[in-house]
């Protein structure tokens, strides 16, 4: 059970209310990780607004979604890895692939370079080394993805430790931390 309660969206008011009636239409489903942070709507349109920005940039989908499931596997987030095995599935990722990932490599080279910088990130806070930024630059990554790279492992890292400190009840398939995903 999470600590802290996820607000019901049918009851919340005021901005709690818009903030998750706008997630319900855009994802057809509230997950508890964000009725969980409905009870500040603060911390939830602060949220969605870093969400959707780093949404709108040069890295595709699935690497986002393979930085999303390093970051989360390196943080221990049941709830994460859960949530982001059934949204990688959905855009593409094979079982292989996201356990990969969340190993901190990927079966494709190009991806490989920022999964593992990603993890580096977070095992080491942010001080990754040249030869780290050399790689990814080595792998075809801008500036502009580089800067990505960190805004979604922090973004990651954020959900993660409120995931984690919540305690926030796994709304999706369950992933255990050391199993492979089931297909669905």
């Amino acid at each position: 059970m999470s600590r802290i309660p996820a607000v019901d969206p049918a009851s919340a008011t005021g901005e709690a209310r818009q903030l998750l009636d706008a997630v319900q239409a855009q994802l057809g489903v509230t997950p508890n990780f964000i009725r969980v942070l409905a009870n500040s709507p603060s911390a939830l349109k602060a949220f969605l607004g870093i969400y959707q920005i780093a949404g709108e940039g040069r890295l595709e989908a699935q690497t986002r979604e393979r930085i999303a499931l390093a970051v989360a596997q390196e943080n221990a987030c049941e709830y994460c890895v859960s949530a982001h095995t059934a949204i990688g599935r959905k855009h593409g990722l094979s079982n292989e692939e996201m356990l990969a990932n969340r190993g901190g490599g990927s079966t494709d080279e190009r991806a490989a370079a920022a999964v593992s910088f990603a993890k580096s990130l977070m095992e080491n806070r942010g001080d990754v080394s040249g030869a780290e930024v050399q790689a990814i630059r080595n792998a075809g990554y801008g500036d502009a993805e580089l800067v990505e790279i960190i805004v979604h492992v922090a973004l990651n890292a954020l959900t993660n430790i409120l995931g984690k400190a919540a305690q926030v009840d796994i709304d999706f398939p369950h992933v255990s931390l050391s199993e492979l995903p089931q297909a669905a």
